[in-house]
């Protein structure tokens, strides 16, 4: 049985995730790219405490876009603002964190 480097409890008990969600400041905006498209990019996810790559697999299923993560940030496509946060605050995100400008 495997135990957490951070918290000592059992993996499948880990609360690690769950406490970095609920006090991470995130960031999402909207940027234009070539050819006048719009990108959503969210920042400010620590990525050594959550992996971005499941998170944005989850949020590009969830919005039916496509997506990537670069430089520990995500991009997805289109103008996703005020979905993205809805989405992070069901995925255990503190509502009062997230800023969407």
């Amino acid at each position: 049985m495997k135990v957490c480097e951070v918290c000592g409890l059992p993996e499948d008990l880990c609360i690690c995730e769950d406490i970095a969600r609920e006090t991470q400041k995130i960031k999402v905006y909207v940027a234009k790219r070539k050819f006048g498209k719009n990108v959503t990019i969210i920042e400010g996810i620590d990525s050594k405490t959550i992996n971005l790559n499941e998170l944005v697999k989850k949020l590009k299923t969830e919005l039916a876009c496509g997506g990537t993560v670069k430089n520990n940030k995500i991009e997805l496509q289109g103008d996703q603002r005020q979905k993205v946060k809805k989405l992070l605050v069901k995925q255990g995100f503190s509502e009062d964190l997230i800023e969407v400008t």
